[in-house]
């Protein structure tokens, strides 16, 4: 791909009966400097933009383009199992939806695209077509064979998380030294690569409140995530903690760190979906190749009604986008 072309960014549906088909077609009407290739069936596309009362361009998919009109979308069709019902997903679409996120993956990993961005989707749906799934996140760190972790990012916070999506009975058990020390290894290099942070400052928060408070609320910090923080330090890493979580988030603290750790899944993204619900975007770190995502479900309820907000997926393609010039700039030698 040279300099003149558009980035490629595979652009996934999600759940056919959700709100994503409708969210992927409103991006496509923005003016992005990007060669979107929606990655889904034609039809459920063009169902979707008469809801919406736009008129989108469907063409097939054929390379490389230089310029996009606003509107203009190119499909790699994959067809449906079933029409879809908005508001009703149908378990006969779930090898559908796999398959667009296996085409997304080995594309990206083949060079056809230069990132991949996705639309929600509905786990239930596909676990009751009798296909064991946990999401996105899982999906395509089994395709990739990659070591990942989450990330959720706003323009003004960046929170990566220990543990994903754990009753919180289960927390404290999977908090270990190798845990942690996996983590910030994996934000830590992406930070670096991905984010152009030549030394990243990552605040550490702890599990219990006041972060333990010396061992009379809890042991976790001083048995487990201090001598993991101090063996990173030694290694040169930049870590903050560990930080109570009460007010790691004071703009204060915020001005000393550029993300942060956090324990457990709702411990942080209260703080950040409070502020930017609709400018947060979610990022797969550790990946051989760029993801992000939507940071909302399927909103069933609203799907077919063509009111959907598409702003968390266009938030998700500009970060795309950045990182997709970051690495070419990068490569080019380019500071």
């Amino acid at each position: 791909m040279n300099t003149q072309t558009l980035p490629r960014l595979a652009v996934t549906a999600g759940e056919p009966a959700g709100i994503g088909p409708e969210l992927l077609v409103r991006l496509a009407a923005t003016p992005l400097a990007a060669n979107f290739v929606a990655i889904t069936d034609r039809h459920l596309l063009e169902r979707a933009a008469r809801r919406c009362g736009l008129p989108v361009e469907l063409i097939d998919d054929d390379g490389d383009i230089a310029a996009r009109r606003p509107g203009q979308l190119r499909v790699r069709h994959v067809p449906l199992g079933a029409p879809e019902v908005p508001g009703s997903p149908d378990p006969a679409n779930a090898r559908h939806v796999l398959a667009t996120l296996a085409e997304a993956a080995d594309g990206c990993m083949a060079g056809r695209y230069a990132a991949v961005v996705t639309a929600p989707l509905q786990k239930s749906s596909i676990n009751e077509a009798g296909i064991p799934f946990s999401g996105h996140t899982e999906f395509f760190a089994n395709r990739a064979r990659a070591d990942v972790v989450m990330m959720l990012a706003s323009p003004e916070l960046r929170v990566t998380l220990a543990t994903t999506h754990l009753p919180l009975s289960a927390v404290p058990a999977a908090i270990t030294r190798d845990t942690i020390m996996r983590v910030l290894r994996i934000v830590h290099g992406e930070l670096r690569e991905k984010f152009g942070l030549s030394q990243p400052r990552i605040a550490v928060l702890g599990l219990n409140p006041h972060a333990g408070e010396g061992g009379h609320l809890g042991r976790e910090e001083l048995d487990t995530i201090i001598p993991a923080l101090d063996a990173l330090r030694g290694q040169g890493m930049h870590l903050l903690g560990p930080l109570p979580a009460d007010t790691a988030f004071v703009p204060a603290m915020r001005e000393r760190y550029d993300a942060v750790l956090a324990m457990y899944h709702d411990q942080a993204l209260p703080v950040l979906k409070s502020e930017a619900f609709d400018r947060t975007v979610n990022l797969t770190l550790g990946l051989p190749f760029i993801r992000t995502s939507v940071d909302h479900g399927t909103a069933l309820d609203l799907a077919g009604t063509g009111r959907g907000d598409p702003s968390s997926l266009i938030a998700a393609a500009k970060m795309a986008l950045d990182l997709v010039a970051r690495r070419r700039a990068a490569s080019q030698g380019i500071p």
